[in-house]
């Protein structure tokens, strides 16, 4: 006993000593020391109130604060400890302490704010709390962190305590009002805002006092409000806008004060007030009724209207055309009785009365602001485009037949497309209200007309609406279609344009899948009949010829299972006949071929069965073509020796590949066990036609064998395309035949892809004790390899193609054999070509190590390469000789360029002396990537490079004399990127720079000279008022 007491009175001198420190503003962080003395118990709050006693009661308002403080900021810490009767007594202490002194109420505040968060309230208390605050507090005289915790109280009872809340009826409100009455900081109005929305949201009662409400919160529209700078808050206008407009939209109730106040600021000459408004506005038509909008209709449309009309500003008409969309979903959405007005029906009127008669007019100076109104009414609801097409399509019909003029026919087809466009949206054409189904022999003549049209833009829109209409199910008649086919064979096959071609075979693509039998019975067979008859008529190649062009339409129509099945044979019996005949023109038609199968690839990838049909129909056709013309080669015949060049042997890896990419495992691994074995032993049994002359051994030594070696690209495109889970028969042995063919053949093209491939495969193996012996067995060739012999190139190939693989998937090897490549950048012979290699480790590959093929590429590798890596490529650039300098920065800047600008910025003053330097090297691959690499850094880390303007200056005008183009219109864009530093730093230089730019606007390439121009402008207007 005697004991427990000697240990009260310690803690109570403690306390007592604590409460002394604290009230005599010695020892602020006394109150964290009370306050975990009452979470241990060593005292309670009542003790604590008992210990500040005299100071409670001095005469002296600021010690009555301070000690009324202490007690706020252990509440504050320990509000979840008190008792339900301890916190009844304190809530009675502080309301009787809002009647103190205005330098005690600050304090008192935080600890009401303490004990709104407690869950022991009792019944009562929190009604009692507020109307204590109403009554007693002059809210707005207090100080923002003040004003803030009064917010808080209020916020904290009305997610606790909603329903005692709501028993005070409008007195709540009303009181709110006056708290919240000249609020002027953003940071409490955020919080202000809240609380309107919740009284609006949780029904609280408004009573008489929406006016108010409303008047409280709408003086603040629209918002004007920039923070200021380094703001510590973050608090931006864009969060009051939402805020605060989240209000205003909240309740039918402000519609009467609200509208009024939105057609007034629409007149306002502000853009900012405008656009305010206008999204407002269709914020509110979200609630809204007609019963709210049927007083201000007219002022609104006559608003809109106007600005729309006269506006120079895009963001003003869209938001005026969002906000007449709004209007009109609004009014259709709007549910009538019998005896209610159709207010949707007389607003569409007064639409079409004030916009009909400008579709009329000669000059179309006002055509299109008319047009873009009745879509965005139009497109509200069916109803609406109901109501507006049954009026302004014939009238566009009549004038497209006005018109003969192409210019003008372009624009009323244009506006009629906007229509058909919208008509989309409901999909299927409704035969008893749809104005378009009653016109549609006419609709379906004014597209004809405009596909026969000389002018290419007509065209381009007509071949548009032919593809909406299409798209339109049951509005173009069998008859109608195949004329809608015969159009687009002409203008994919016959139209001199390549706009046009290009248009029509897109449209053809788009409504193959819509009537495949259409498409498969009319477009296919005259594309097959056009291909024969043109390859019969021996026609050039080139481009855009009818051979090419057939090819072409034959990918592009290829969107619909059915339709590949008949498409695929045509262009591999092509490709066959091709191969037959031995012409100038083989190669560059091989080509076309491939280019067109990798289209329907690609057009496949989404349908697993056309997927599969078109691996299990071209692959194997390929490569028996592929063989059966190597095997001819080795044999010494002629036939299909344009097959084997790099130019198709390339143009075929991105077939194999699209084909092989979106195989499901279980069928990549039937296809992978057929093409493994053909390749590592001669397996021809699953080729179709596979009597060839000799076997088939690409990994065997000799020179006749050549030929056949060739073809591992595309063993190289098949196996570095398959989901990483599916297992590759004798892997090992196949890596070893790579590795050995990659450095001993002297064909740089099948050593380069045997190292392709290799990687491609290193990258997918899975870690462990096999992945580590093959690529010892990589570092043991390739190591003797560089060091000397006549296949230095082929190692080096090898090294970075293996360095690449590693370093996407962060493998510990990749270090070090990095590190060999930063040594090779010192060689004499190879140093050139291994910075040049800088740029394959960096870059996106197009055929193998990258995510589409499935290869195990981690995230910011690039990143995590430049952190690694660049200060050793600094350091050896220092310590390297003059010979061998440039080699440094090509590797540096092909690094550089590739980095997310982000990261560069941050490491740019460390960098930038050496970016300069390179700009002297006289490589023009170093200089173009230099540039390319400086140009978004002048705009994106202004300051830093103001440091060195005058270097950034003189480099950038010598290089716009450069005999490179590439390189001098890169300059000319990196002297027009210098025009966003600041303009104080630049003005020294004005004169000098505007003589030096106008020797290239005599440029005699065309494209320098439009560089050219956009940069002298932009210099001259340097240190213009309004610039």
């Amino acid at each position: 006993m005697a004991a427990a007491a000697a240990g009260d009175a310690a803690g109570a001198a403690v306390l007592a000593a604590s409460v002394r420190d604290f009230v005599a503003g010695q020892q602020d962080g006394c109150a964290a020391e009370v306050a975990a003395g009452v979470k241990d118990g060593s005292w309670t709050v009542l003790q604590l109130v008992e210990a500040l006693g005299s100071c409670l009661e001095n005469t002296d308002p600021r010690m009555r604060g301070r000690g009324i403080q202490l007690l706020s900021q252990v509440l504050l810490q320990c509000y979840s400890h008190l008792q339900e009767k301890e916190v009844l007594h304190l809530v009675l202490f502080y309301e009787n302490r809002l009647q103190d002194h205005h330098l005690v109420i600050p304090s008192v505040l935080q600890g009401l704010r303490a004990l709104s968060m407690c869950e022991v309230l009792s019944p009562g208390l929190a009604v009692s709390v507020l109307k204590t605050i109403f009554q007693e507090v002059h809210v707005q005289s207090l100080l923002q962190l003040d004003r803030h915790t009064v917010y808080s109280i209020i916020t904290n009872f009305m997610s606790t305590k909603q329903e005692e809340l709501k028993g005070l009826g409008a007195d709540f409100t009303f009181g709110f009002i006056q708290v919240m009455d000249g609020e002027k900081d953003p940071r409490n109005l955020l919080v202000a805002f809240q609380i309107v929305r919740d009284l609006i949201a949780k029904n609280y009662a408004l009573g008489p006092f929406v006016e108010e409400l409303f008047e409280v919160t709408s003086c603040y529209f629209p918002i004007d409000f920039t923070p200021p700078p380094n703001d510590p808050h973050g608090i931006q206008r864009e969060d009051l806008i939402l805020s605060l407009r989240a209000v205003l939209a909240s309740t039918t109730q402000f519609a009467e004060f609200l509208l009024p106040l939105l057609i007034e600021k629409l007149d306002s000459d502000l853009q900012s007030a405008k656009l305010d408004s206008l999204q407002t506005l269709t914020a509110c038509c979200a609630i809204y009724g007609q019963k709210e909008l049927q007083e201000f209709l007219p002022s609104l449309w006559s608003s809109l209207r106007r600005e729309v009309f006269q506006t120079a500003s895009e963001k003003v008409e869209a938001e005026c055309l969002a906000a007449l969309h709004a209007l009109s979903a609004c009014l259709s959405r709007s549910v009538l009785s019998s005896d209610t007005e159709d207010l949707l029906d007389s607003f569409l009127s007064n639409i079409l009365q004030d916009c009909r008669h400008h579709l009329c007019e000669p000059d179309m100076k006002l055509v299109w602001p008319s047009a873009k109104l009745l879509q965005a009414a139009a497109g509200a609801s069916l109803r609406a485009y109901h109501c507006v097409t049954h009026n302004v399509l014939p009238l566009l019909l009549e004038q497209y037949t006005k018109h003969p003029q192409s210019s003008q026919r372009r624009t009323i087809l244009e506006m009629l497309l906007g229509f058909l466009e919208l008509q989309q949206k409901w999909g299927h054409v409704e035969e008893d209200e749809s104005a378009l189904l009653s016109l549609q022999g006419p609709v379906c003549s004014v597209v004809f007309s405009a596909l026969t049209d000389p002018s290419v833009q007509l065209q381009l829109v007509g071949i548009r609406a032919l593809t909406v209409l299409g798209s339109l199910q049951g509005f173009l008649s069998p008859s109608d279609l195949e004329l809608v086919v015969d159009h687009l064979i002409r203008l994919a096959l016959c139209e001199e344009d390549s706009q046009s071609s290009e248009a029509a075979m897109e449209a053809a693509g788009s409504l193959a899948p819509i009537y495949p039998k259409v498409f498969s019975g009319r477009m296919v067979p005259r594309l097959e009949e056009e291909l024969q008859s043109e390859w019969e008529e021996e026609s050039s190649g080139e481009p855009h010829s009818p051979r090419q062009r057939c090819l072409q339409a034959l990918a592009a129509v290829s969107t619909h299972p059915s339709i590949v099945r008949e498409t695929v044979p045509v262009l591999l019996q092509h490709l066959r006949k091709v191969q037959k005949e031995s012409k100038a023109r083989s190669r560059q038609d091989m080509v076309s071929v491939c280019q067109s199968l990798h289209r329907v690839a690609l057009q496949c990838q989404q349908d697993e069965e056309s997927c599969w049909y078109f691996h299990q129909t071209v692959v194997p056709c390929l490569l028996a073509m592929a063989v059966q013309a190597a095997m001819q080669e080795s044999t010494h015949l002629l036939l299909g020796k344009a097959l084997l060049e790099e130019e198709v042997l390339a143009a075929m890896v991105p077939v194999i590949s699209a084909a092989t990419t979106h195989l499901s495992p279980e069928l990549a691994a039937q296809s992978v066990s057929h093409v493994v074995p053909l390749f590592l032993d001669g397996e021809v049994s699953f080729l179709p036609q596979n009597s060839f002359p000799c076997s088939f051994q690409p990994f065997e030594d000799g020179e006749c064998l050549e030929a056949q070696r060739r073809l591992v690209a595309l063993l190289m495109a098949f196996v570095c395309s398959l989901p990483r889970n599916v297992a590759i028969p004798q892997q090992e042995r196949l890596l070893r035949e790579l590795l050995a063919l990659s450095c001993s053949c002297n064909c740089p093209f099948t050593a380069t892809t045997a190292a392709k491939c290799f990687a491609g495969l290193v990258n997918k193996h899975p870690a462990g004790q096999q992945l580590d012996e093959i690529l010892q067995l990589a570092v043991n060739r390739m190591e003797p390899g560089l060091a000397q012999g006549p296949c230095r190139t082929q190692a080096l190939t090898l090294l970075l193609w293996v360095t690449k693989a590693l370093v996407l998937r962060y493998h510990p090897l990749s270090s070090r054999l990095t590190d060999k490549l930063l040594g090779l950048l010192g060689d004499a012979e190879l140093g050139a070509a291994t910075a040049d290699g800088f740029f394959l480790l960096m870059a996106e590959s197009p055929d193998v190590l990258h995510k589409g093929c499935h290869a195990d590429v981690r995230i910011m590798f690039r990143q995590r390469f430049f952190t690694d890596n660049v200060p050793k490529l600094v350091q050896g650039f220092h310590g390297a000789g003059p010979d061998v300098k440039a080699n440094y920065l090509k590797a540096l800047s092909h690094v550089l360029n590739h980095l997310p600008k982000p990261v560069l910025v941050t490491e740019l003053p460390t960098l930038l002396p050496l970016l300069l330097e390179a700009l002297s090297c006289s490589d023009r691959v170093v200089q173009l990537s230099t540039l390319s690499c400086l140009q978004p850094l002048l705009l994106e880390a202004p300051q830093i490079m103001s440091l060195h303007v005058n270097t950034l200056v003189t480099k950038f005008l010598s290089l716009t004399s450069s005999p490179t183009m590439a390189v001098r219109i890169a300059a000319l864009r990196c002297a027009h990127a210098l025009t966003s530093l600041p303009t104080t730093v630049l003005l020294p230089y004005k004169a000098r720079v505007i003589r030096a730019l106008a020797k290239p606007l005599d440029d005699k390439k065309r494209l320098v000279r439009k560089e050219a121009v956009a940069a002298r402008g932009e210099w001259f207007l340097l240190g213009s008022p309004g610039r």
